[in-house]
């Protein structure tokens, strides 16, 4: 009778179909992102530490006010919104590159692809020229009772408190780590950013040369996507902890 009421042993995944119900290249993909989701979280957990450990640190309206031709206008978080829009529209094109990898349409797919990698193009030429204008800039900095000309770097951080001298307010030294974890974590996202693109591009001639449509599916497409609406995701919480609070 026991042996009767006996259920048959199954296995949830012996080898045959994923139990995810998505393609093994599909899930490492998910996997890589994940673990790279630790790093950036490691990383931006690291900063919010420093950051409120301290009494001041550099107010993103003051360091980020310019824009490319605009002179000494005062346009707070105004390029930096531009940055997040171009990386945004980008992550719209690589939806409607996946869309049409599943209609099997291979103009469709080069189209979009061709802007998304624009896009990524047009994103990090707008960090570089964040860059140059911060290190190349010059901003007098109170020192040891004399004034100097700093730029933003990783070893000297104009963007400290104001104190008056010789009858006009000049600002001090600020906490030198600032420049360490700002050019750190976006330096580390832009570096995320170009392997997209580089990416793209693979997947873009590879698309030209029929590779795709000789396998019969578009999901290397699929996979870049991933990959590509990761980085724009990261950039949000970076947006967020430099640009914002």
């Amino acid at each position: 009778m026991e042996t009767a009421l006996a259920k048959p042993k199954t296995k949830l995944w012996s080898g045959g179909r994923s139990p995810f119900n998505v393609s093994y290249g599909k899930l490492m993909m998910w996997y890589f992102l994940m673990s790279d989701s630790f790093t950036f979280g490691a990383f931006l957990i690291s900063y919010g530490t420093i950051r409120f450990s301290v009494n001041t640190w550099a107010d993103p309206n003051h360091v980020f006010n310019a824009f490319p031709l605009a002179g000494h206008a005062n346009l707070p978080l105004a390029f930096v919104s531009l940055m997040t829009f171009i990386l945004i529209m980008s992550s719209v094109t690589m939806v409607l590159a996946v869309h049409e990898g599943h209609k099997m349409n291979k103009k469709g797919v080069e189209k979009w692809l061709l802007l998304t990698i624009l896009g990524g193009f047009a994103f990090l030429g707008c960090q570089a020229w964040e860059w140059t204008h911060l290190i190349a800039g010059h901003h007098e900095v109170l020192v040891n009772g004399a004034i100097e000309e700093w730029g933003t770097t990783m070893r000297h951080n104009p963007w400290g408190p104001e104190v008056e001298y010789n009858g006009r307010m000049v600002a001090t030294p600020g906490p030198i780590a600032f420049g360490g974890y700002f050019f750190g974590i976006t330096g580390f996202h832009g570096f995320h950013v170009f392997s997209g693109v580089v990416i793209n591009i693979v997947m873009l001639i590879q698309t030209r040369l029929g590779h795709f449509e000789q396998r019969g599916h578009y999901e290397m497409v699929e996979k870049a996507g991933l990959y590509w609406h990761f980085v724009d995701l990261v950039w949000v919480f970076v947006f967020l902890c430099f640009y914002l609070i």
